[in-house]
């Protein structure tokens, strides 16, 4: 929840770094999803191959109806976004269960939109060695097998470290992103490998920690994205 018209500025930097050094980025691409209120106004100010633009959230009804304050997939699709995520632990954490998340993923895909569908265990279910079991669950009860799997990106946000600097080992987070790709490849009986993220306490001074681990695809960024500054500094030490 940050933002306002203004902030255009922190797309449009990022933008001119990403024209700069788009030898360096290659084909990685940079999907920055905002509050629903400014999704139509950064997609029209917004016009470079190197930027997508997403929201944040949906609810799960699939057209209008009566649900005061909520917005549909359709009609974020129709402002401008091109992707969602979904299943974000803070909205986990605000009572979002994964039938609830799964009917939101359904109504996303049937308008086309690409989904970063957020799934992690909290600090108590990790101390409980949990995290394998609270992540299948997450995963077999939010997906279906008739899903368009070409559309849905994971993102691996451990709740406990969200916010916190404190980040999984190593040896635990390669692990636990095997887990994951390989989970998804039991449930939906496919042998595509997903497209998993790391998201939790991601910075400047981590990031060639976990350029270091192959299993990663990539990342979701929360607070280092409010700065242009702090954003960029993360891909240049990722490529270093």
């Amino acid at each position: 929840m940050f933002g306002d018209f203004s902030d255009f500025k922190i797309i449009h930097e990022i933008n001119q770094f990403s024209y700069k050094s788009k030898n360096l980025l290659k084909k990685r691409k940079i999907i920055l999803c905002v509050p629903s209120t400014l999704i139509h106004y950064f997609k029209k100010k917004l016009v470079t191959k190197f930027i997508s633009l997403g929201v944040q959230n949906c609810h799960y009804h699939q057209g209008y109806g009566s649900f005061t304050g909520s917005i549909s997939a359709s009609m974020l699709k129709k402002a401008g976004a091109e992707y969602i995520i979904l299943g974000h632990s803070e909205n986990r954490f605000e009572g979002e269960s994964n039938q609830l998340i799964k009917k939101k993923i359904k109504s996303a895909l049937n308008q086309k939109l690409n989904i970063i569908f957020c799934i992690g265990e909290t600090h108590n279910e990790k101390k409980r060695g949990k995290t394998f079991s609270i992540l299948k669950k997450q995963l077999k009860n939010s997906l279906e097998k008739k899903f368009n799997i070409n559309k849905i990106i994971f993102a691996y946000e451990p709740v406990w470290s969200i916010g916190t600097n404190k980040i999984p080992k190593t040896n635990e987070l390669t692990n636990t992103i095997k887990f994951i790709k390989n989970e998804y490849k039991k449930i939906l009986k496919t042998k595509k490998i997903p497209t998993v993220l790391y998201g939790g306490s991601v910075n400047h001074k981590n990031i060639p920690l976990f350029s270091s681990i192959s299993e990663i695809d990539g990342f979701l960024i929360g607070g280092a994205s409010q700065s242009s500054k702090k954003f960029i500094d993360i891909i240049k030490n990722y490529y270093k």
